[in-house]
């Protein structure tokens, strides 16, 4: 049997919603072709007759042929006729109506508002009703508290976007190369897109290189987010882990879970991945990681949730911010979303509250979005104090697991400044192993820092080659986080204990499965 789209399941829903007399429908969708294809559907489903309106066609049938024209281009005067042929008994008629929100705002729109409201009441005995699709769900509160149901229609899945795709490919005609096992991952890159964006991208992909470049697909997703303008885009770190420094255990668990968003881990029925949340020292690298991550997990999109930055001084602004912020990840299809610094980014939402409640209600958004949600989007959560955080954020469920990232050990010291060497187009060098002592306490980014001020010695001492002592000599300049902030890092280590698992695996277990120490000397 076959499953049905998530387009379908909704028209199906509206066909019952008819059904059952509901008077008005409020559908939003920028998607008017497409839509209005299903909403025809689900009509003639319900046993509706359906007819169609806006203000330059007048009401017309689904063939197009004017019903009623030039009289009824105003939305005041194509309601009355609503009701007009509704008292006299005509057949069972939808009228689905374009645009009509742009003629209920402010004053002026007061009387269309009032006349929709009464035809919410009037219309159930005599099987009419009325469907208003609109690109905006910014729906009159008079109708959002009862007289209208409000429908958020959903973009296309996986499986309507492999029909725009094989339509794509049949268009293309007998020159387009074929996909050669590039399917999903095509379908992967236009999940989130719109039909008529995923259709246009297929088409550019095609006329640029005559084959369907997932690449150039996943390229628009970086406009739909700067339009959407409630997320931060962000680059996945080239060459993944290869790019990081330590946290063995995180880089592990993530390689041997990639399989999850497979094609067929989704066949056998394999839930997809949810997130980690990064508990740890400041510096440590956590950011650095995800970025990590998203290059690993197949060089998906990366996105950066700050709540702080989505509030407004606009009462329930805030609120709409978020939530659309939260609709655009569910859009995006597979994807990393970074919350950095998570008890700042709901600061507020425990305790006093000085903004009226803003980041509690953000909060509560979000941990029942992170439980009911149904997208492939792996979440990382950062955090540099969990003290402050409510239990029910840390439990289990909310995350696949929770990792304590401390200063890196001996090991990882070494193998962060041969990261960072070679990003900096130098060679790793096993010398580099003499700095272990000098750089004990230090956290990834003083590492990293290290090797940036020896390289402006070296270039102010006659532009020569980075030596050992050069950056042995900054890291005797450097009095590093571990020193300043000792207490709180140990009451973090305490806390972590037993409640986190490490994200790097200690000194002494790692000699013993290497079967070779670390020259600490």
């Amino acid at each position: 049997m076959t499953t049905p789209t998530k387009s379908q399941t909704q028209a199906a829903d509206i066909a019952a919603l008819l059904r059952a007399r509901n008077a008005v429908l409020w559908v939003n969708s920028a998607e008017e072709v497409r839509v209005e294809l299903y909403l025809a559907q689900a009509c003639a489903s319900a046993g509706y007759n359906p007819v169609f309106w806006d203000c330059a066609a007048g009401i017309t049938d689904l063939t197009g042929k004017l019903i009623a024209g030039q009289e009824t281009q105003d939305a005041t005067e194509a309601l009355k006729y609503i009701r007009n042929r509704a008292r006299q008994g005509a057949d069972r008629i939808v009228y689905i109506m374009r645009d009509l929100h742009k003629w209920l705002d402010g004053a002026i729109g007061i009387q269309t508002l009032r006349q929709l409201r009464n035809l919410a009441r009037e219309l159930p005995p005599l099987a009419a009703s009325i469907i208003v699709l609109a690109p905006s769900g910014n729906i009159p509160p008079e109708l959002a508290g009862g007289d209208a149901v409000v429908i958020e229609w959903p973009l296309p899945d996986r499986t309507e976007i492999g029909a725009i795709l094989d339509t794509a490919m049949k268009n293309g005609g007998a020159k387009v190369e074929p996909l050669n096992g590039q399917r999903d991952a095509a379908i992967d890159a236009a999940v989130g897109l719109s039909g008529l964006e995923a259709e246009a991208c297929f088409a550019k992909s095609l006329v640029q290189s005559r084959r369907i470049d997932p690449a150039v697909i996943a390229a628009e997703k970086k406009r739909v987010i700067a339009r959407a303008g409630v997320l931060q885009w962000m680059e996945p770190l080239p060459g993944g882990f290869d790019s990081v420094g330590g946290l063995d255990v995180v880089q592990a668990w993530i390689a041997a879970r990639v399989i999850a968003n497979s094609p067929r881990a989704r066949a056998y029925g394999l839930r997809p991945l949810r997130g980690i949340f990064l508990a740890g020292v400041s510096g440590c690298g956590k950011t650095y990681l995800a970025k990590a991550i998203a290059w690993a997990l197949g060089r998906v999109p990366m996105l950066r949730l700050d709540p702080g930055a989505l509030k407004s001084k606009f009462m329930g602004e805030s609120e709409q911010n978020f939530r659309k912020a939260l609709a655009t990840i569910e859009s995006v299809g597979p994807c990393v979303v970074l919350v950095d610094e998570f008890e700042k980014a709901f600061a507020g939402s425990t305790g006093p509250q000085g903004d009226a409640g803003v980041s509690a209600d953000q909060m509560g958004a979000f941990l029942t979005w992170m439980q009911e949600r149904t997208s492939p989007a792996f979440l990382v959560a950062t955090a540099n104090d969990v003290t402050g955080l409510p239990p029910e954020v840390l439990r289990k469920g909310r995350w696949d697991e929770l990792f304590w990232v401390d200063l890196p050990t001996a090991r990882e010291r070494v193998e962060i400044l041969n990261a960072t060497l070679r990003t900096k187009g130098r060679e790793a060098m096993d010398e580099y192993t003499a700095l272990i002592k000098p750089t004990e306490g230090f956290s990834g980014a003083e590492l990293a820092a290290l090797v940036d001020e020896a390289m402006f010695a070296a270039f102010a001492d006659g532009e020569r080659e980075l030596t050992l002592n050069d950056l042995a000599e900054a890291a005797r300049n450097v009095v590093p986080l571990s020193e300043t902030a000792k207490e709180k890092i140990n009451a973090m280590r305490a806390w972590a204990k037993g409640r986190a698992r490490p994200a790097t695996t200690p000194e002494a277990e790692r000699s013993a499965q290497t079967g070779r120490a670390l020259d600490l000397s």
